[in-house]
Order: structure tokens, then sequence, then C-alpha cells
């Protein structure tokens, strides 16, 4: 059992930041019924504008730059968790504005923009920042290791867990307990209602997609220290997304936080003992639970179910 206990603890890290990049996915295609192809590569953006903000180069402003970078770390990271999110969820929903032209053709029409934005993305990363993996620097509170007993976990991996716990938290109260989030709800139950009841659908779903992207954002940021920073990094992010969403019931927020917690852990104690298998292990977990309930865990009755 001790020597079971961190693969455990690290599974559920691992499915905790999963069900955030999800949840985030889920809200996008809850509202607009569009698959976002680009969701990996703006939580890969997330991440490399985190960099940039914890450390500028601003070749132009040397003074500024090192009045900035005298700051303490732990400040500069803040301000990064903070920041970053917001710059990427404001591109996003310029992007939400491209897709506009695809809203009610051919499904298609979306998956095609939003995969030709995702090979943008990654380009111009890599044009600004190169193809070489960077490090995103985390403060000294919450790098290193504790003691518990005789085990010994990253504080990272800690802090990571239960960030995700807080956001996923406020996004809940956010969509069951306000005015805003009730109206989300609406608009991804019955699109066409929301509209006869006078809101703007349109700035509802640009609104949705830039919350979306931020989640991806925010989960990139704070996954970057333990994945490491790329520019294809995205992939990693968007196939589990997309299979947890499936596996926990499309538009079920518990249902993709479950199934999240459920990929982490079959990932992680598979790559514990047989890492060959880290990966097929969650594509093996997804056919077995759609193979007996294609609606996914709390996904509501429909016509495969018939």
């Amino acid at each position: 059992m001790a020597n079971l206990l961190p693969h455990l603890l690290n599974g559920l890290s691992l499915g905790l930041l999963f069900a955030l990049i999800a949840l985030g996915f889920m809200l996008i295609v809850g509202v607009m019924e569009t698959i976002n192809l680009a969701h990996g590569s703006l939580f890969a953006l997330g991440m490399y504008a985190a960099i940039f903000i914890v450390t500028p180069k601003l070749g132009w402003f040397p003074e500024l730059q090192a009045a900035y970078i005298a700051l303490p770390l732990g400040t500069r990271y803040a301000i990064a968790l903070l920041l970053a999110p917001v710059l990427v969820g404001i591109f996003g929903m310029g992007l939400e504005l491209c897709l506009r032209r695809t809203h009610g053709k051919d499904p298609l029409y979306g998956l095609l923009l939003t995969f030709g934005a995702a090979l943008v993305i990654e380009e111009t990363i890599r044009v600004v920042w190169g193809s070489g993996e960077k490090t995103l620097p985390v403060p000294d509170a919450i790098s290193g290791a504790f003691l518990i007993g005789d085990l010994v976990y990253s504080r990272y991996r800690f802090f990571a867990s239960g960030f995700a716990i807080i956001m996923i938290g406020l996004l809940w109260f956010f969509i069951e307990r306000t005015p805003y989030g009730a109206i989300v709800k609406a608009g991804a139950h019955d699109s066409e209602m929301v509209r006869a009841l006078g809101i703007n659908l349109a700035r509802l779903r640009m609104w949705v997609f830039g919350l979306g992207v931020a989640l991806a954002a925010i989960a990139g940021v704070v996954m970057a220290p333990i994945w490491g920073v790329r520019p294809q990094v995205g992939v990693d992010a968007v196939v589990p997304a997309f299979l947890i969403i499936v596996l926990g019931g499309v538009g079920s927020l518990w249902g993709a936080v479950l199934a999240g917690l459920m990929v982490g852990m079959v990932v992680g104690l598979t790559g514990a003992y047989a890492s060959e298998w880290s990966l097929l292990s969650m594509y093996l977990l997804f056919i077995a639970v759609v193979s007996f309930r294609s609606r996914g865990l709390f996904g509501k009755k429909s016509v495969l179910d018939t």
C-alpha cells in the first residue's frame, strides 16, 4: 500500500487537471454545439503566455523589464496565473467571431476552422518561442517536496490539485448559483428558446467561448511545470478532454469531473506499473464504458439507447 499511495495521489492530481481542461471544452460543445479542435493549442498558448509574463523579454524597454524581474517570483507567478487566462480568453473571443459564419451550417465547417486555427496557433508559437522545450519557473513555496510519514510527495502537485478543486468549485457555483450560469445552462439545452426570451445569443456564445478557452489556459499554466512546455503539448490535452466529456456525458459538469478522475487514475496507475500501456489505458476505459452506456456516465437518454 505504501508503494501504491504515491501513484494514487499522482493519478488523482492528473485526473483533477484533466477535468479542468475538459470542463472548458464541455462548455463550448454544450452551448455552441461546436467541437473546438483548437482547445489544445489554446491550452499550450496559456503556458507560453505565462512564461512571457513570468520572464518577459522586453528588448525595447530594458528598464521596465529590470524593474519587473526584480519583483518576487511568487508575485510574477500569481500575475501570470491571473493574466494569462484573460489574454488567451480574449484571443478565444476573437476566434469565436470567426466561427460565427459557420453557425447554422454543416458542423464540418466549424471543425475545419478550429483545426486550421490550431495549426496556426501552434506554428505561431514555434515562430515566437522556438521549437525547444521551455520551463515555467515556480515559486520556492510550491516547489520541492514535503514528507508525510514515510511518503515524499511533490509540493507543486499538491498545489495544482488544490487549485484545480477550487476552480472546479467556482465553475460549479457560477453555473448553478448565478443568473448568468442559468442563462448558460439554458443556452446549452435550447438555444432558440434563449433567443426567443430576448437574450443576445451571439454575445452569449462569445462569452462562453472565452470562458471555456480561459479555463484551458488556466489548466495550461498549472500543468506547465508537470508536463513541460512545448508547441505540440496541446495534442496531449485535447484528446483526453474529448474522451472525458463523452465518457462523463456531454453537458454534465460532475460527469466530466468523475470521468477526469477515472482517466487520471487509470493513466497514473498504468504508467507506474506498465508505462507502455499508460496512454492506451484511457482508450480502453473509454471503450469499456461507452460499450455499456453509449451516452456516457451522466449523459441524458438519446436515440443511441433505443
